[in-house]
């Protein structure tokens, strides 16, 4: 009962970020309410059990990407004056296709069948994850690290005063 009431608590403080992050005008704010959004994240994490992902969700987004996030966005300097546009002129566009996925995926919801199991952990979880990121999955990680990379150095371009 009170895993519960924590989780409904939780999740309720990562949605009300989320919001935030989207309806906030200042850009600067919207990645702050990121920040919390990734913080409550981990922490449903932790309500799962889950201390690996926990963490490595505050040390990779909260230490790493929210960080680039916050030094692109202050190295823009056009993106936080106020004559940047607070309100994209499509915004009709992607409230349309919100509604549609957000239908798709209630439809979804209702119609999959959930079959909870009770699996245990192996001992040897963690090392099986270390595995699968040098080993599997290591050109994905390499291909985002690389993504970064350019994003950071392409806000550095563009902060650059012209001569």
């Amino acid at each position: 009962m009170v895993g519960q009431i924590l989780f409904i608590i939780i999740a309720a403080f990562t949605l009300l970020m989320g919001l935030g992050t989207v309806v906030a005008r200042n850009l600067f704010h919207a990645a702050l309410f990121l920040v919390g959004v990734f913080f409550g994240i981990a922490a449903l994490f932790i309500l799962l059990e889950a201390e690996f992902l926990a963490m490595a969700q505050i040390i990779i987004y909260i230490g790493a990407i929210a960080t680039l996030i916050v030094f692109a966005i202050m190295l823009s300097k056009g993106m936080m004056g106020r004559e940047a546009g607070a309100y994209n002129k499509q915004w009709y566009f992607a409230g349309g296709a919100m509604i549609f996925f957000f239908g798709l995926l209630s439809w979804l919801l209702v119609k999959m069948p959930f079959a909870a199991t009770n699996a245990s952990v192996p001992d040897d979880a963690i090392q099986q994850i270390g595995s699968g990121f040098v080993g599997h999955y290591v050109v994905p990680f390499e291909v985002a690290s690389v993504l970064l990379l350019v994003a950071l150095v392409g806000a550095i371009m563009l902060a650059r005063e012209r001569n």
